[in-house]
């Protein structure tokens, strides 16, 4: 497949490589894929149960107090972030799969790259504002009076942790299937120079 493009009188073509799913590279590059995805399913579905699960009561002064997920919103919003990846990783994986079985054009390529970068920024979003409320919670903010609660709820905090660390993995899974995706795609396109 082949374009032309005039400009000033001279001729430059663009030249797409063949997609054909029978090369070592192309094995290789559905193997990737396919591992990665699953990784990032594999850290999140405990990622999200382990945040869900976790809440600890704590009697001070004669008053319980309670630590939910639900009582911060960074935190609701990561548990949001590691719901959809967790969803779009699977239909993704579905995806891949039809990619792989018929010869796919670049857009296709194109898309999956476009989705990897959307979750991959929509993980380290998600991972962002819980660690910054994390953070507070286990050192506190003394300048504006901000106490640490996490060595009164040592269990939640821990917990938290734990789910936060988890989505982590799965934001480089994420990071490692975009920088894939975009090698994949720069290589089936030749530049005017390599004609």
């Amino acid at each position: 497949m082949a374009s032309q493009m005039d400009k000033e009188g001279s001729s430059y073509t663009l030249e797409i490589k063949s997609l054909g799913s029978s090369s070592p590279s192309q094995r290789r590059f559905l193997s990737a894929q396919v591992t990665l995805r699953v990784l990032a399913i594999a850290a999140t579905v405990p990622a999200i149960s382990l945040m869900v699960a976790s809440a600890q009561s704590v009697m001070m002064f004669g008053f319980t107090f309670e630590a939910h997920y639900s009582y911060s919103s960074a935190l609701k919003f990561l548990l949001g972030t590691d719901i959809m990846v967790c969803a779009f990783s699977a239909l993704s994986l579905i995806f891949v799969y039809l990619m792989n079985r018929s010869r796919s054009n670049l857009t296709n390529y194109f898309y999956l790259f476009l989705h990897d970068m959307v979750m991959m920024v929509l993980m380290i979003s998600g991972c962002a504002a819980a660690t910054g409320v994390g953070y507070i919670g286990r050192f506190g903010e003394e300048k504006i009076g901000w106490g640490a609660v996490c060595d009164r709820v040592v269990k939640f905090c821990s917990r938290m942790m734990v789910s936060v660390a988890l989505s982590y993995s799965a934001f480089i899974a994420y990071l490692a299937l975009t920088i894939i995706s975009a090698t994949k795609l720069m290589s089936q396109v030749k530049s005017p120079e390599e004609l």
